[in-house]
């Protein structure tokens, strides 16, 4: 029998060994499992040769390379992944990066893209990615609800993770951390994907989202540019972020309106809307967005309040509910039922919600 020789780095694990008939079964596998084992060796040339004397020589790999050509590959699939998530918001189409593509939170500023249809250029501030249909106008803008200009001003802003959204518990909100585990169970389907914040705000739950290493991708969006200015200080400040170039890669921030979602349909694997819903000028018009841009199988995940239990006795409450919209903006729902048809008409299925007091956790799932 010809021998055979195995090489780990520059030592020999096995120098001309021949393995001779007369060792029993089992090492002679043992012998030809390790030579032959695909995480340590590497098959450099085996000769063909029908001479007794044609040997067949392994030679070690550097794992090193083998590593740094793994994680090459890696960004190179995140950059294009992400390239293919965003879309203009007027044509829906793709949008093509002119500047270097990443959408690390970190790098956006700067960063430039155009969509290949109506040409329209998007661009990248210090803090965030504007993905408007008014960016770049130097005077255009329609006047927008009342609830949607007052989160927009810097001082409500600055107090939304310092004392207001803690206030949240008297409506029965159980707090970020428990609302944080109670949305795993509704994301489990497509933990490893891409989420979309929606509403963000400052970003109390995108960096949640980061941290937990649940998503590949987390987009952090909002429509008023001085919450994303908050939520990109919060990361830059916040002592327990990972600052793991990683984990910071893996999130950007991005000015948007939920009406327009500015992401190629079918693209997005979960959106969820911590405290929002009822903020949203026109909740059809935002879920059916979020319909369109949730591929198959995608999970939307939301928290709101419910007006009812002693207040389901107060006379014309659909009435005032209505003039309240009117005046404010915002939007008061009086029953899981509405929330439930919200989503089933907007084609999402599988509704499910959990109820503390006045707050409400649901989950839709767009249909396989």
């Amino acid at each position: 029998m010809p021998p055979a020789m195995a090489v780990i780095g520059n030592t020999s694990l096995f120098s001309n060994l021949t393995l001779s008939p007369s060792l029993n079964r089992s090492t002679r596998l043992f012998f030809i499992s390790v030579a032959f084992s695909p995480t340590n060796f590497r098959l450099r040339a085996a000769s063909a040769s029908s001479s007794p004397s044609s040997t067949a020589t392994f030679v070690d790999t550097n794992p090193t390379d083998s590593i740094v050509a793994e994680k090459e590959k890696e960004k190179e699939n995140e950059v294009k992944h992400s390239s293919n998530l965003l879309a203009c918001p007027v044509c829906y189409d793709s949008l093509n990066w002119t500047s270097h593509p990443s959408l690390s939170v970190d790098a956006i500023a700067g960063s430039s893209l155009q969509c290949g249809t109506c040409k329209k250029t998007y661009v990248g501030n210090q803090t965030h990615l504007d993905l408007t249909v008014t960016t770049g106008a130097k005077s255009y803008g329609e006047p927008m609800p009342f609830t949607t200009e007052f989160f927009r001003l810097p001082l409500i802003s600055a107090l939304y993770e310092r004392g207001w959204r803690q206030s949240f518990v008297w409506g029965g909100y159980p707090g970020p951390e428990k609302e944080f585990e109670l949305m795993k169970e509704f994301l489990k389907p497509v933990l490893g994907g891409n989420i979309i914040d929606a509403s963000c705000a400052s970003g109390l739950f995108s960096r949640l989202f980061a941290k937990s290493g649940w998503f590949s991708l987390v987009v952090a969006l909002d429509y008023s540019e001085n919450m994303l200015k908050q939520c990109y200080e919060f990361i830059q400040q916040e002592e327990n972020f990972p600052k793991d170039a990683s984990v910071v890669r893996n999130i950007t921030l991005v000015r948007a309106d939920i009406s327009r979602l500015p992401f190629v349909s079918s693209s997005v694997d979960a959106v969820h809307a911590g405290a929002a819903l009822h903020c949203w000028p026109s909740p059809l018009a935002a879920v059916a967005e979020i319909s369109r841009v949730l591929r198959p199988g995608g999970v939307f995940v939301a928290t709101t309040i419910i007006i009812d239990g002693p207040f389901i006795v107060v006379p014309f409450r659909s009435t005032f509910s209505q003039s309240f919209k009117q005046v404010s903006g915002s939007n008061l729902f009086l029953s899981e039922r509405e929330l439930e048809e919200l989503c089933s008409a907007c084609g999402l299925v599988g509704f499910k919600c959990i109820r503390n007091g006045f707050f409400v956790m649901i989950s839709a799932t767009k249909p396989s």
